[in-house]
């Protein structure tokens, strides 16, 4: 008799997979955390939020603080800096400018990848300059988001004519999170990974290791802005309620703590570039969650941004497969 063994997930396929799932979380957070920052100041609810997401990370990864290395020091400072300016210019930015702004010009992390990674002196060692698809992938990714959010009747021409203070710090939020990407891909990517050629005198840092610091300097930077911009009766008892509490806990242990260990392990597997376009689909997920939530009404701009969205992502990560099989 004989049997079948199933066939084990590859980890390239698992990297993908969980990375949307990643993506889908954040996406589906976006009406509790917006709930949440009516009755607490935006940089104490970042900076609580990573301290949740510490605590949690330094016990799951105990074993790793007697084995880090300089490189890792070095590496988990930079992509905590990343973090923190991407959450603290977001946050900061709302204050002045509105919802859809912020979330367009966020969106230029998708554009600002490609970019980064193209230039010698950011381009993670062993990896190849993107290639057009991922350039084209890009692009459609962010005009989908473009569709997704702005109003339905924006001229095309005055999306970018009314900047303000508010838009400009949240471009610093885009280019903050894109840097992190790309800090990543330095950290933790497998040298010669796209090329196949192996990189002398590079050591890959475990992604446990980059984890458990990127959201300890996240936590520490976050929480000096807040104690400098924020006075600390913000998040005094009286604001405190159940679904403060509640947004806490969600975004604390699963949407920091568990989605920034994801993504560090999916960035050995996965390329810088490739990852900036699955997170375009975070505010597709947003919006599909207050369609659903608060039943915001399906409109054909959206409904076509979507799609483009998911175009992008087709291109960037089949089309180079396709290529490929067919030069063998």
């Amino acid at each position: 008799m004989t049997m079948t063994s199933t066939p084990k997930i590859s980890r390239n396929a698992l990297a993908h997979l969980l990375m949307f799932a990643v993506v889908m979380l954040w996406g589906a957070t976006f009406v509790l955390v917006k709930d949440a920052l009516a009755h607490i100041a935006p940089q104490w609810f970042n900076a609580l939020r990573m301290m949740l997401a510490f605590a949690c990370l330094a016990a799951l990864y105990r074993s790793q603080w007697r084995q880090l290395t300089r490189r890792a020091w070095r590496i988990g400072a930079i992509a905590g800096a990343c973090i923190a300016t991407g959450y603290f210019f977001q946050t900061q930015g709302l204050l002045y400018t509105t919802p859809t702004n912020s979330a367009f010009i966020t969106a230029l992390v998708v554009v600002l990848v490609p970019f980064l990674a193209s230039l010698p002196v950011l381009r993670p060692p062993g990896t190849n300059t993107p290639g057009w698809s991922a350039w084209m992938g890009a692009m459609l990714a962010f005009l989908g988001v473009a569709l997704l959010t702005t109003p339905a009747h924006t001229p095309w021409a005055h999306l970018l004519s009314h900047l303000n203070r508010g838009d400009l710090l949240t471009f610093g939020c885009a280019l903050g999170f894109a840097l992190h990407v790309i800090t990543l891909a330095h950290g933790t990517a497998m040298p010669g990974q796209e090329t196949g050629t192996p990189t002398r005198g590079i050591v890959r840092v475990r992604f446990e290791q980059i984890a458990l610091l990127q959201i300890g300097f996240a936590m520490v930077f976050l929480t000096l802005g807040a104690c400098v911009l924020e006075p600390p009766a913000a998040f005094a008892v009286p604001h405190w309620n159940s679904l403060v509490i509640l947004a806490l806990l969600v975004t604390g242990i699963l949407a920091t703590a568990v989605a920034f260990s994801v993504q560090t392990w999916a960035q050995q597997v996965i390329p810088a570039t490739n990852i900036a376009v699955i997170l375009t689909l975070e505010p597709v997920f947003a919006w599909l969650t207050a369609f659903l939530v608060l039943h915001e009404k399906l409109e054909l701009r959206r409904t076509l941004g979507a799609c483009l969205v998911l175009a992008g992502i087709l291109m960037t990560e089949l089309l180079p497969r396709w290529q490929k099989l067919h030069k063998s």
